[in-house]
């Protein structure tokens, strides 16, 4: 399928690895020209040659935290004019309730609510001036289905939600949809990390750690950023102009949901 979208200039953030680069990836295969954010250069580097090299884009690397106002700003400067907006950043450490304290839900909110929103904030007149433009959040299938050790990362996205439910809806009229990508688990690095988690903890092996969490999967397997990426890529096409603040679970079936 012809996305509509060759020659449109996305800024995807959080995009050496993992879904980020899946979502990188995708548009790129489109023709999209890529603004490239992480906070690590080499990674970032590689992954940028790669994308080039592959699909013969432009693609532009900006080595920064974006969590932080000067990052932000950095990021911003090189992106210039964009069509396409990919929000994407890590969820804070996992806990329970009683180890939290309001610094550590400042972190939280200003990691995954108050930068996506900032960036929608400052991308989102030009868009609309320009009648075109998409939006989308990487979130959390804790969005739909709270994970209780996941508590600050349950708070912050669900805030960023509930703040993208009435925006787009305002930015709508003037071509721009702003819509929420909701993963389950992925085969990334944050995968690995929980499967060796559960590994040291039960002694067992990474493979059987990995095979009892896809059996609590209806799709018995874990989703690929490849397929994530092409999703992504699907709601900032031309074809997806009629999507607007949805959250779209990527989860293989595993949120036990009607709706």
């Amino acid at each position: 399928m012809d996305l509509g979208i060759k020659g449109k200039r996305a800024l995807v953030c959080a995009s050496s690895k993992g879904l980020g680069r899946g979502c990188a990836e995708a548009l790129a295969e489109a023709g999209v020209n890529l603004i490239m954010n992480a906070r690590g250069a080499e990674a970032l580097a590689e992954t940028a040659d790669a994308i080039r090299a592959a699909h013969g884009v432009e693609v532009t690397e900006v080595a920064a935290d974006v969590t932080t106002e000067n990052g932000r700003a950095a990021v911003l400067e090189a992106a210039g004019d964009l069509d396409i907006l990919v929000n994407n950043a890590g969820g804070p450490p996992p806990g329970m309730w009683t180890d939290w304290d309001r610094d550590d839900f400042i972190a939280a909110l200003d990691a995954n609510m108050l930068t996506p929103i900032a960036l929608m904030k400052a991308v989102l007149p030009g868009m609309m001036e320009r009648g075109w433009g998409r939006v989308v959040n990487i979130t959390s299938q804790s969005v739909k289905s709270p994970i209780p050790v996941l508590g600050l990362s349950n708070s912050a996205r669900a805030g960023l939600t509930g703040y993208v439910a009435g925006t787009s809806r305002q930015v709508a009229p003037s071509g721009v949809t702003i819509n929420n990508l909701l993963p389950g688990i992925h085969a990334t690095d944050r995968a690995v990390s929980l499967d060796s988690g559960v590994s040291q903890a039960q002694g067992i092996s990474i493979d059987e750690a990995r095979a009892a969490r896809e059996a609590t999967i209806p799709a018995r397997r874990y989703g690929t950023p490849e397929e994530f990426g092409q999703t992504c890529a699907f709601l900032c096409s031309q074809h997806a102009g009629f999507i607007v603040g949805q959250n779209i679970l990527l989860d293989g079936g595993a949120v036990n949901t009607t709706l």
